[in-house]
């Protein structure tokens, strides 16, 4: 008697409910949002060409030396054809007010994207686990996660995915959600059905309340930042000195800056963040400056392990803090967090040292 033999040829893989299974992973790993996008970056490729013509990225020189890798999103991983995008927020429910910290000049400010544990850690994790669910259903899927960490078009890419729109300050703005909250991607080589959306309709109108606040004007037009200018770039981005135009508008600001976000009327919509990781970490929301100021290199880092701070090193660090203390109101504390640090084996922790203690009154 003859067995009938196997029809071994793979079921053909139904993609839209792929993509609904995936929206429904991607929630229970924590993201608020999710959506898939074409690799079509041609408009966004235009503008970041004319941005870097402009020398807007200054020190920045990996934002072109990876060419058309950034805007093509074939030529960094082959054979992606989709991508999909998500977001989750960040904005720690425990984090004091962030205007009370800026009005108090004896008291650091952190960006509060810093506050927790490094976000680049926290959704690389959970981006990772969702490409495993989804290649545990496709055995042919192949992909690559990214948050923030290659040269990837992520505020293009989440538009083009429906995730809300570009604001006048170059970050992503949600009706519903603001824009306090990270992006994370997934280059997959699944033609996955691309969520519908038509051109997201700008919601900022006449509003330009983030380019008036901007403590160094860095937003130089509508949807155009300088970010030799930005208080972000200053302080995270660029190797030795702050130019001397910056420093007294930095004031406390010593990790990053929140002004544009903090003035958006959108994010009178954002909502608190539940992941447990993005909560506060050793009172960072409220600390000293002459406390940050006094924390050696292996405090520095047993504090910022783990965080998104760590990276900037505890050279930079203390020059940063160095300037803040310069703008601080004068005490006895500011003045001998100073001095101890007059002779410090780097120069620019000492060039910065010798300004702020000017700008207290002391003259060598």
């Amino acid at each position: 008697m003859m067995r009938a033999v196997k029809n071994l040829t793979p079921a053909p893989v139904d993609y839209a409910a792929l993509s609904i299974q995936t929206q429904r992973w991607a929630s229970e790993l924590g993201f608020q949002d999710v959506g898939i996008t074409d690799t079509n970056l041609a408009e966004a490729e235009h503008d970041l060409l004319r941005w870097l013509a402009q020398g807007f990225h200054g020190g920045m020189d990996y934002m072109a030396k990876h060419g058309t890798k950034r805007t093509r999103p074939d030529e960094l991983v082959a054979g992606t054809v989709r991508v999909i995008s998500l977001r989750m927020n960040y904005l720690a429910s425990d984090a004091a007010a962030s205007w009370l910290a800026l009005s108090d000049g004896e008291c650091a400010f952190i960006s509060r994207y810093a506050l927790g544990r490094d976000y680049h850690k926290v959704l690389r994790q959970r981006l990772a686990q969702l490409a495993a669910k989804i290649k545990a259903q496709v055995a042919e899927f192949d992909g690559r996660v990214f948050t923030d960490s290659a040269p990837v078009m992520e505020v293009a890419l989440a538009e083009k995915a429906g995730l809300g729109w570009r604001g006048k300050h170059t970050l992503l703005l949600n009706r519903e959600h603001g824009s306090w909250f990270f992006l994370g991607e997934i280059y997959i080589n699944l033609p996955l059905p691309v969520t519908p959306v038509s051109k997201p309709d700008n919601h900022c109108g006449t509003c330009t309340r983030c380019i008036t606040i901007c403590p160094t004007q860095a937003i130089v037009a509508p949807y155009q930042l300088d970010a030799r200018r930005c208080i972000s770039y200053l302080t995270i981005e660029l190797q030795g000195s702050i130019p001397l135009e910056f420093r007294k508008a930095i004031g406390n600001r010593i990790y990053g800056c929140d002004d544009c976000q903090l003035v958006c009327p959108w994010n009178r919509f954002a909502q608190v963040s539940l992941e447990p990781d993005f909560a506060v970490r050793h009172g960072l929301d409220k600390v000293s400056l002459v406390e940050c100021f006094a924390w050696d290199a292996a405090q520095f880092t047993q504090k910022f392990a783990g965080s998104a701070i760590y990276r900037i090193g505890h050279t930079q660090w203390l020059r940063n803090v160095a300037l803040a203390l310069g703008n601080a109101p004068r005490s006895d504390a500011v003045m001998n967090a100073l001095q101890s640090r007059a002779q410090h084996e780097s120069e620019v922790v000492r060039e910065q040292v010798a300004w702020s203690l000017a700008q207290q009154g002391v003259v060598n």
